[in-house]
């Protein structure tokens, strides 16, 4: 892509090189090359000239194009830390519940995936949509968790801690199908999340 972007912008340069170049100095140089070739109209270097020009004007705007698709494609470091940052805030004291029947998530581990998804949320018009990974630690449990969160194009690194705990007090036992007292009880859980920057 820089390679691309820096071609642009010197076919550009060169087109506009050629553009300023004299009329007598062309004559000069045809002169010298081929002595009995028919004299150039100066109408020929006005279009000329104009034609340089437009393919300079296109190469420029192309170069600008380029360069907003390189910014499109990577996380900046303010970008990467803003979204780490709100997406600490948005889980911490995060809860959710658990009847032990249809979901597994009293073991929930899926930490990075739940992570990943609220940076790319909060990652802004600017950020991409892709491109952050949350890596964990090898010590990893499934209360207790820590992940270096990285993004493409970023610099920046940041150690998330996650620390799951049971909350008996917001459990919930839904009523039974007549509208009799229930009898599965969904147990709740709730998430404690800090974040520092480096690695973890």
């Amino acid at each position: 892509m820089t390679a691309m972007i820096a071609l642009s912008f010197g076919m550009a340069a060169v087109l506009l090189l050629a553009a300023c170049v004299r009329a007598d100095r062309v004559r000069g140089w045809r002169q010298s090359l081929n002595p009995s070739a028919p004299d150039v109209p100066d109408a020929f270097f006005v279009v000329g000239r104009v034609i340089f020009l437009v393919m300079a004007g296109v190469m420029v705007f192309e170069g600008f194009n380029l360069l907003r698709v390189s910014a499109d494609s990577g996380w900046s470091d303010d970008e990467l830390t803003s979204a780490v940052r709100q997406a600490t805030g948005d889980l911490d004291g995060w809860m959710y519940r658990d009847d032990g029947l249809t979901t597994d998530s009293a073991y929930f581990d899926d930490y990075a995936s739940l992570l990943e998804d609220k940076v790319i949320r909060y990652g802004g018009g600017g950020a991409p949509h892709s491109g952050v990974g949350a890596s964990p630690s090898a010590t990893n449990t499934d209360t207790d968790a820590y992940f270096t969160v990285q993004a493409n194009g970023a610099d920046a690194a940041f150690c998330t801690h996650i620390e799951r705990t049971r909350r008996p007090k917001d459990d919930y036992t839904p009523p039974g199908i007549n509208g009799d007292e229930g009898t599965v009880t969904e147990r709740a859980y709730g998430l404690a999340v800090t974040t520092k920057k480096g690695e973890c």
